[in-house]
């Protein structure tokens, strides 16, 4: 398929790109599990390479023949001017391209947790540059695995998405039930729970002897874990403070407390 040269922007092919909103991509018509959008040549390289199947391509004329040695001449690639691209989105592409991709169909809690050690557990967490920046930090320090609760930000999400670098689309996620089905899920795969909580009787992370397989709990920023969540641990953890600083952003704590218990 040949460059296609954007002279319309009626063109109902663009619609993936016209002001969408993540929550409207996700349901885009024509697709079985929804859309997100891969910005850059670096995030369009990684989810390609995780499997996932652009619809098509959106990209500065500079950045044409990037995009076809990505995906090749099987996908459509839309290109104009700057200012037109700018007009359509709403935004400038500041990496020169965006690419309209189909969402994979997320695996189950049981064949993530079935080879993994160490995972981490997101819950309520609802700023989805907080969700981008913990992917980052939590996949390339070791995590094997991200779960996230229905409520947490989603880390399809075009800002999550930036943010990771594209760690999203590299470290596997899935969504959580509730927590009696996933406290029960953990313990069946071997599993212990240790939460993140400003609590009397948290072990500090200094002294925390981190077991064979663990998962690392974060809850929501300003309102921490609920008390299911709390319930649910089998140790409560606590990142030890100094000048009367009584907690870290959700994303620092994630990586300071993964770094932890790497091993």
């Amino acid at each position: 398929m040949s460059v296609i040269r954007i002279a319309n922007l009626a063109d109902p092919r663009l619609a993936d790109y016209s002001h969408q909103t993540d929550v409207a991509l996700k349901k885009a018509r024509g697709t079985e599990h929804g859309l997100y959008i891969a910005e850059s040549a670096l995030v369009l390289e990684r989810a390609l390479r995780a499997g996932h199947v652009p619809r098509s391509v959106l990209a500065l004329g500079t950045t044409v023949e990037e995009a076809r040695a990505l995906v090749g001449d099987d996908v459509p690639i839309f290109s104009g001017p700057s200012e037109l691209l700018e007009q359509l989105t709403g935004y400038l592409l500041h990496r020169g391209l965006i690419a309209a991709m189909n969402r994979p169909a997320l695996p189950t809690v049981e064949s993530l947790l079935a080879s993994a050690r160490r995972v981490i557990i997101l819950e309520n967490v609802s700023d989805p540059t907080n969700v981008g920046a913990i992917f980052r930090s939590v996949g390339a320090i070791g995590a094997d695995a991200v779960l996230v609760t229905e409520r947490c930000s989603d880390p399809f999400y075009r800002r999550a998405i930036r943010v990771s670098m594209g760690t999203v689309l590299q470290v596997p996620w899935t969504r959580l039930g509730d927590w009696a089905s996933t406290r029960a899920l953990l313990t069946a795969s071997g599993f212990q729970i240790a939460a993140l909580a400003l609590s009397e009787d948290a072990v500090s992370l200094r002294d925390f002897v981190a077991p064979a397989k663990l998962a690392l709990v974060l809850g929501a920023e300003g309102d921490g874990l609920t008390p299911e969540a709390l319930a649910a641990a089998d140790t409560i953890v606590q990142i030890p403070m100094a000048h009367g600083i009584d907690s870290l952003n959700v994303a620092a704590a994630a990586a300071v407390a993964m770094w932890s218990v790497a091993g």
